[in-house]
């Protein structure tokens, strides 16, 4: 209403000086812009406040020796890049790296990714019944908060657990999985609370392929390997490329998880970089050091996703 009025006043301004009248568009646009955006405004300063504000504290604390107690929390110093020296000689670091890239290929690229695609691919075309009673199974491990994985997981494969006394019935003996093979056992864990976001959105995906172009293909003597590979994945590019980037960056910050059901032993068998940022920043109270790590891992992330990106690029 308010550019209206003003557009109107114009118009009797011109009409007393004997120009035209007609209202100009261009400026009507521009008032109706700029009120529409108006609103804008608070919500990107809460993304700037609660979003950037904290990456911008991270990258600031990883230049110094801030600490949760002691000098390092009532005055940190700038310290410059000693953190970064001291984390690209620390082995333990560089074993968390290793263990971070096994967790996220073995869990999400291999695990989550592959699994939900195939639970997919098996459920298109079946009854509404059967994808209905498959996809609340698969979901209700989603749903649950990861903390209580985390303790399922841990009374299925620990020396006491349901495994173990399935195996001494079979007469097969038993192990303590989490102490013999942790990274495994924590890579199934994630794999199995995971793979319903794949599924979910490998479905949606599938329903816009054409089944036509299936038909077409099937026709011309394609087996259905053939189809999957040439016809259907190529199709779904995009929903892949977009899953992968999704399913990696959450499995990166995976935490809860692994201290839940190893703390990330025994020793560092199991002690990816969420775990080892944890350690220095909250139990030895290095929060420079912490943050530092984080960096690293925010890296390994970007690397993940610019190897998709340039992968699985769509053809030109």
């Amino acid at each position: 209403m308010k550019f209206r009025t003003a557009i109107a006043g114009e118009d009797l301004a011109a009409a007393a000086l004997g120009g035209p009248t007609s209202p100009r568009p261009g400026r009507a646009a521009r008032l109706a812009r700029s009120t529409r955006q108006l609103p804008l405004a608070p919500a990107l300063i809460m993304l700037i406040l609660f979003f950037l504000g904290p990456v911008l504290w991270s990258i600031y604390s990883s230049f110094t020796n801030a600490a949760l107690t002691g000098d390092g929390a009532a005055n940190p110093q700038w310290v410059g890049l000693e953190n970064f020296r001291r984390l690209f000689s620390d082995p333990n670091v560089t074993n968390g790296i290793w263990l971070t890239v096994v967790f996220v290929v073995g869990s999400a690229v291999i695990g989550q990714n592959l699994l939900g695609l195939a639970i997919a691919l098996l459920m298109r075309g079946r009854n509404r019944w059967l994808r209905g009673t498959v996809g609340a199974i698969v979901v209700s491990a989603w749903v649950l908060p990861e903390v209580v994985s985390a303790f399922i997981w841990y009374a299925f494969l620990g020396q006491d657990g349901t495994l173990n006394q399935v195996t001494k019935a079979l007469g097969i003996g038993s192990q303590d999985w989490l102490y013999s093979s942790p990274m495994l056992a924590v890579i199934i864990a994630n794999t199995w609370r995971g793979t319903a976001f794949s599924m979910l959105v490998y479905n949606a995906a599938l329903a816009d392929v054409p089944l036509d172009v299936q038909e077409a293909a099937e026709l011309d003597g394609a087996s259905g390997w053939r189809r999957l590979w040439s016809v259907t994945l190529p199709l779904i590019r995009s929903a892949i490329v977009t899953n992968l980037m999704l399913i990696t960056l959450q499995t990166l910050s995976v935490f809860t998880l692994i201290y839940v059901m190893t703390a990330g032993g025994p020793g560092f068998a199991s002690s990816t970089l969420p775990v080892l940022m944890y350690q220095q920043a909250f139990k030895f109270s290095e929060v420079g050091y912490g943050t530092a790590i984080s960096l690293l891992l925010l890296a390994i992330g970007a690397v993940f996703s610019f190897v998709y990106v340039r992968v699985l690029k769509p053809e030109a």
